[in-house]
């Protein structure tokens, strides 16, 4: 069996410990929502599929990049849909049962703690690294170093746009993982996470196309939510 790459490794335990978290939130979901009865036998079998995903999760650089967190924190859930998706739960319930339970488990941290992570996202000294990392991306020596790596542009608003920064993507890490191992059916899902993802750090995400939706690029658009 192919191996896990050491840098996911060192971060397995996290991981298998958030894949545990997930589960037991979705719990009462998958049993109101996919009508399967062995929802502990559910579980044994996406912690099992975690385990090939692992072997799977492509390295782009390690801590280096800012994409290999996008990988260990969302390639879970491509576990739970492949389970589901055998089990014949149709695509758009494993979504919405995904959605639900990312938006919990976001929600588990403190109020304070997520929005100092927004901000920091949101800052001027972000906004310099991500120029940064995606002027490397697009460069020929990476995308032959990290072939599978996410490929973008930093956006700047125009005078009349409203958003304070975006980023296309023009390659997609979950595109590519998707359309080598048969994927492709479940890949909106994790699309569909990035919403609650920044919300949750009281980040407004914008889009409007997605290249797994089959456009050219993914056009994501931040701006800040007014404070509750």
């Amino acid at each position: 069996m192919t191996e896990v790459h050491p840098f996911y490794e060192t971060h397995r335990g996290a991981m298998e410990a958030a894949m545990r978290e997930r589960l037991d939130l979705a719990g009462a979901m998958l049993r109101e929502r996919t009508h399967l009865s062995d929802i502990d036998g559910i579980r044994r079998e996406v912690m099992d599929e975690f385990e090939i995903v692992l072997t799977q999760m492509p390295y782009v650089g390690g801590a280096a990049s800012r994409m290999s967190d996008f990988f260990m924190r969302l390639t879970g859930f491509m576990a739970i849909s492949r389970v589901l998706l055998r089990h014949g739960v149709p695509v758009p319930v494993i979504g919405e049962i995904e959605r639900d339970t990312y938006k919990a488990q976001l929600l588990t941290a403190p109020k304070a703690e997520r929005l100092a992570a927004g901000l920091q996202f949101m800052s001027p000294e972000n906004q310099a690294l991500l120029r940064q990392q995606a002027a490397v991306s697009v460069t020929e020596s990476h995308q032959k170093e990290f072939p599978e790596d996410f490929v973008y542009d930093f956006i700047e608003p125009g005078s009349q746009d409203s958003f304070e920064f975006g980023i296309d993507y023009k390659a997609c890490g979950f595109c590519k993982l998707a359309a080598r191992h048969g994927d492709k059916d479940i890949l909106p899902n994790i699309c569909g996470l990035d919403f609650d993802a920044y919300a949750t750090r009281g980040i407004r995400l914008h889009r409007t196309q997605t290249l797994a939706g089959g456009a050219s690029h993914c056009n994501f658009r931040f701006s800040r939510l007014a404070a509750e």
